[in-house]
């Protein structure tokens, strides 16, 4: 029995090796630009509901007006950066799980004669 790989067995091998790379590097492309697209609409909307605030607090009667305003807006913002916060997590989480296919499908392939 030869241990010793044929040209052809390593050019194969060579080919799935560089297939695994590019679909990781794809996938990884892919779901970075999905996490940075979700980040910046993130900001935006914090944005926008950082400049209500501010227009709500200018805008107040009273000093118990400006309290209300505040609680709210805080409480709000905390929600918010909660529910983002699992988003991304979600996202990141994802983006692991479908990167890593094509290495552990590489793994699992790759059997030694």
């Amino acid at each position: 029995m030869n241990a010793t790989p044929s040209f052809e067995e390593f050019q194969k091998l060579s080919q799935q090796q560089m297939d695994t790379v590019n679909t990781f590097a794809s996938t990884l492309t892919k779901g970075l630009q999905d996490i940075a697209a979700e980040s910046t609409e993130y900001s935006k909307k914090a944005f926008a509901a950082n400049t209500a605030a501010v227009e709500k607090l200018l805008g107040a009667k009273s000093v118990e007006s400006a309290i209300e305003i505040q609680t709210a807006f805080a409480k709000s913002a905390y929600e918010d950066l909660i529910a983002e916060t699992t988003k991304l997590n979600e996202l990141y989480t994802k983006l692991a799980a479908e990167a890593l296919k094509p290495v552990q499908t590489a793994f699992a392939s790759f059997q030694p004669k």
